[in-house]
């Protein structure tokens, strides 16, 4: 899988089917610990600006175009031939993944970590009948703020307990990503995905933004307009480093 940096985060050059590929190879190695990450321009921007969030980030395997404009970045290294046509959008990749678990031979199975007990029923009901042979092994909601050291061994537990390849964190960003990456090393055997807002959105509780604006990278506009005071300062804030950084990197470049 070809990487190439923006704003120093290695991001592949891959569309949905070769990341699907990849995570089902790796699922199916069943030998370490695997970590995903669907970036966008708050995850590469953080990144580049937070020491600590950058450092575990970058002990993620695959890290996938989630944003338009960190597709944009990834083809302007890119010869046309090889372009991208589109971003791998995790929400979306969720839901590949789960159908090519439903399709292929071999059993795969799913954990949902993270969101509210009700919003983890509501996202298994949904699974379980729209994909009925790709397993989900186990579901937890863990408590709210920081953990202590037993709650993470509960956690890794019931993991290990489920017997699942596919485990899929919701805790919103940056925490799920610092979790996966600072216990990656003990982790139990399966491909681990840092997946944000896609469970409150398969399960129905925030509207995704139409497919016209996902396709343009005005995703962020959509979801500001719905939840401004949430996100206006994440987005203003790496929206505007992004740009920053990609000019300076350009510009570096040049010279």
């Amino acid at each position: 899988m070809r990487t190439f940096p923006v704003i120093g985060l290695p991001v592949a050059a891959t569309d949905y089917a070769g990341a699907v590929e990849w995570i089902l190879e790796k699922a199916a190695l069943k030998d370490r610990a695997y970590a995903v990450e669907a970036a966008n321009t708050h995850v590469a921007a953080l990144s580049r600006s937070d020491v600590e969030f950058g450092n575990n980030i970058r002990l993620f395997d695959l890290i996938t175009p989630d944003g338009m404009p960190l597709v944009w970045s990834v083809n302007a290294q890119l010869p046309p031939k090889d372009r991208l046509k589109d971003r791998v959008y995790g929400p979306t990749l969720m839901l590949k993944c789960f159908e090519a678990t439903d399709k292929v031979s071999s059993p795969h199975s799913h954990f949902l970590l993270g969101g509210r007990e009700q919003t983890l029923a509501e996202l298994t009901s949904r699974f379980s009948e729209d994909f009925p042979k790709a397993k989900i092994a186990g579901s937890y909601s863990p408590p709210f703020g920081t953990w202590p050291e037993e709650e993470t061994e509960n956690i890794i537990e019931k993991i290990r307990d489920s017997g699942a390849d596919h485990v899929w964190v919701g805790l919103g960003c940056p925490k799920q990503e610092h979790w996966i990456a600072t216990n990656k090393h003990r982790l139990p055997p399966a491909v681990y995905f840092g997946i944000g807002a896609a469970f409150a959105f398969h399960a129905g509780e925030v509207r995704q933004a139409p497919a016209t604006i996902q396709k343009f990278g005005l995703e962020w506009a959509y979801r500001l307009a719905m939840e401004p005071r949430r996100l206006f300062k994440r987005y203003f804030v790496y929206n505007t480093l992004f740009i920053f950084h990609t000019l300076r990197d350009h510009a570096l470049a040049e010279n």
